[in-house]
């Protein structure tokens, strides 16, 4: 049904295109291009400026030749982590990795691959389809900006499918935590460590006091806390007086996220005015969880299409955020799926030729299964 050479030629052609975060130009120049000849209706919103890059998200809506089912939203991510500048594919025995010098870009391209293949085939084959909106977002690394800077009202779809995990094509994220970041600024007073230092209040030492009684790591089945950055000092003959430090919190509940904010936050501040210091704390909100029930449509359709492949479904639980936590907090019911990326944000990066051709597969079976619903 699908054409394996040109799956894997597209994929090949994609990982060598640059595509930093907030440079993503020329992807989205090309993406735009091909939703184009599929003949689809092609926009791209202003998120790009608000962020200061190079290109917003790129929307693409194809009108169903089916009328009165679901409509469908496919989306996946434009950018890459670094680095991803002159990437080199080397395929053996069916694997495709990068030289070792960079990031293979499987992340994401290896789901915008698979969904443009399956608007080709339906489109080639004149298979039944409903509505299809395609979102290709810019600036997911490092704090899924794209989609959190976007207009909701852009979004016309009914139930809405990710592809951007690790993990055979198959898996499908039933849920995902919500999460806080948390900037403290540690005051101390400076001083000369040589000649006064009892006159100071060294910052670095009043928060290694306050972190050392933070708990941190894995704080329950479905919360977490990390400790992430640490900037201060000057010079080691100064009492340094000023310690910035990033930290998170996530959890799938959104009250025990907020429970273990709190408690970090009050820990900051007990800990560093007990020994003299002041504190300033900063939570903002970097997305909401979303769990899906167990008899939600989305998960049912990705069930079903998956098993008329030859895939086997398997539900699974995430500890990370993706595009889907705003989709879905926009009120289109989105699930991530796994589309067989390995080793992500590393040299080792590899993907299984096959997994490309079944995800490939597995979307053209997503389509039809919705095609043969009724809202």
């Amino acid at each position: 049904m699908i054409n394996e050479e040109r799956v894997l030629n597209e994929f090949l052609e994609m990982i060598q295109i640059r595509c930093s975060t907030l440079q993503e130009r020329e992807i989205a120049d090309l993406l735009k291009g091909k939703l184009a000849a599929l003949g689809m209706d092609v926009t791209e919103d202003n998120v790009g400026e608000k962020l200061g890059g190079t290109a917003g998200n790129v929307y693409g809506y194809l009108p169903g030749n089916v009328q009165g089912v679901p409509r469908v939203l496919l989306s996946a991510h434009m950018d890459c982590v670094e680095p991803c500048s002159c990437i080199k594919p080397v395929i053996e025995n069916g694997i495709i990795k990068s030289s070792g010098d960079t990031i293979l870009g499987s992340d994401d391209k290896a789901g915008i691959v698979p969904i443009l293949e399956a608007l080709r085939v339906v489109k080639e084959q004149n298979l039944p389809h409903g509505d299809v909106q395609v979102v290709f977002t810019v600036a997911e690394e490092g704090g899924v900006n794209g989609s959190k800077n976007m207009d909701p009202a852009l979004l016309k779809a009914d139930l809405g499918f990710i592809l951007d995990s690790s993990g055979a094509p198959g898996k499908i994220i039933t849920m995902a935590p919500g999460q806080n970041k948390i900037k403290v600024v540690v005051h101390g007073k400076t001083a000369h460590a040589g000649l006064a230092p009892e006159e100071g209040i060294n910052a670095i030492v009043l928060a290694g006091k306050a972190l050392a009684e933070i708990k941190e790591g894995r704080i329950d089945e479905e919360t977490t806390a990390n400790v992430g950055i640490i900037k201060g000092g000057q010079a080691t003959n100064i009492v340094p007086d000023r310690v910035e430090i990033t930290c998170e919190a996530r959890s799938r509940n959104t009250a025990k996220m907020e429970a273990q904010t709190k408690l970090m936050c009050e820990t900051f501040e007990k800990i560093v005015t007990a020994n003299g210091g002041k504190v300033d704390i900063t939570v903002s909100k970097a997305y909401d969880p979303y769990v899906h029930a167990e008899d939600a449509l989305v998960l049912a359709v990705a069930k079903e299409a998956a098993e008329s492949v030859d895939i086997a479904p398997k539900f699974e639980g995430t500890g990370g955020g993706s595009d889907a936590n705003f989709f879905n907090n926009y009120g289109v019911p989105s699930a991530v799926l796994g589309v067989g990326m390995s080793k992500v944000h590393t040299n080792e990066e590899f993907i299984k030729e096959q997994d490309l051709y079944k995800m490939s597969e597995f979307m053209v079976a997503i389509l039809s299964k919705i095609a043969g619903m009724k809202k």
